[in-house]
């Protein structure tokens, strides 16, 4: 079983004044880690958002991020929420954060979409993600943070969790025709794993992490408290942590354990959010307690 005593920083890539990076997903392949993630580059003309892509053998040494999207503030492809492997290979869905205007924050022209590998390697051109229908692209209306998630009775449907007044769910048996299900009240970037009959999702509110189980994505019952892990003695972290993703290695005769990637802030998001930010790891043995490096 992997050591994780050998983990000797809580820090994956830690962000400084010019850069940021936020919003991790990890794909496991069976022996190795593929990290996605925004990457922020304040340039003289900036900022600029990327997905950039690192891979990892052993949790300890990560290669340099590669940038796989376009620079370009009006797209800003950013917030990858997840890769799924699919009937025609590899999915990674993201966002758009356009910032045609010069403000942080992302446009009402902001979408999700996908992208498609056969190696997890080279990556296709962006698709937009239809998860409201078939509808002009100008109607969907704003929406960020994608998570794909295979459906646990019925292993040929999908489901696409997103960030539109609160989380929104659409359902798919294709990934490109999709029906749209409903929403609730909920944080942002959304991660969901799949255990027994019950699906358990970690989201974002303004602090910390926390947790919803359902079977449905209709009712959902609350789980577990706040989760801020070590906010308080992490000077890296204490504006906000957030973005949390879950990587379920529980059956993995080598991890054992589910882990937990996530980006925090030096200063408050009011502050940093284009700057100071970094990927962190923890590991937990059932969705409650966390360890990390001290």
């Amino acid at each position: 079983m992997f050591d994780y005593t050998t983990i000797q920083s809580p820090i994956i890539f830690k962000g400084d004044e010019t850069t940021a990076y936020r919003d991790p997903a990890v794909y496991y392949d069976g022996s190795r880690f593929h990290l996605f993630c925004t990457f922020i580059e304040n340039s003289a003309d900036g900022p600029y958002w990327f997905t950039v892509q690192s891979v990892s053998d052993d949790l300890l040494r990560w290669s340099a991020p590669v940038k796989l999207t376009p620079r370009d503030k009006a797209l800003n492809f950013s917030s990858p929420g997840n890769v799924v492997r699919a009937h025609d290979g590899y999915r990674l869905c993201l966002q758009t954060y356009c910032n045609e205007s010069g403000d942080k924050y992302g446009s009402e022209n902001s979408r999700i979409w996908t992208m498609r590998s056969d190696d997890l390697v080279t990556w296709e051109a962006p698709r937009l993600l239809r998860v409201k229908g078939d509808i002009p692209q100008g109607d969907m209306g704003r929406m960020i943070d994608p998570f794909l998630l295979r459906d646990k009775d019925d292993p040929a449907k999908w489901w696409c969790l997103y960030k539109q007044k609160g989380m929104s769910a659409s359902w798919s048996y294709d990934l490109e025709n999709w029906t749209y299900q409903g929403r609730t009240r909920c944080g942002e970037n959304v991660c969901a794993i799949t255990k027994g009959d019950e699906y358990f999702v970690m989201h974002s509110p303004e602090k910390g992490l926390k947790m919803l189980r359902t079977n449905n994505f209709a009712r959902f019952k609350r789980f577990g408290g706040r989760i801020t892990l070590g906010q308080k003695q992490w000077p890296w972290a204490r504006g906000r942590l957030t973005a949390g993703f879950i990587l379920d290695l529980t059956d993995d005769p080598r991890y054992q354990k589910y882990l937990l990637f996530f980006h925090a802030t030096a200063r408050s998001e009011r502050h940093d959010f284009l700057k100071n930010a970094s990927i962190g790891l923890a590991w937990s043995d059932d969705l409650l307690d966390w360890k990390y490096a001290m």
